[in-house]
């Protein structure tokens, strides 16, 4: 059974795989290599994309309120 976890970032399958405790690092690097070849292979049917963005510094918003008291400017 495959199982899957995502979240805004990522997502992270889980595959259970019997293999010798010496094979597991060489399984694991070829299933790997497989899934990236697959999706590679799918023709835009399934693709993979991450951002992050980092807010350093915000412009002066100016907010008006129909009928309301003229806006404070906040430097």
């Amino acid at each position: 059974m495959v199982t899957m976890v995502a979240n805004d970032n990522w997502m992270e399958f889980t595959l259970p795989y019997v293999v010798d405790f010496k094979r597991r690092r060489a399984t694991k690097d070829q299933l790997f290599s497989r899934i990236l070849d697959e999706i590679a292979a799918s023709d835009g049917g399934v693709a993979l994309a991450s951002a992050t963005f980092q807010i350093v510094e915000t412009p002066v918003f100016d907010v008006r309120l129909k009928g309301g008291p003229e806006p404070k400017v906040v430097p």
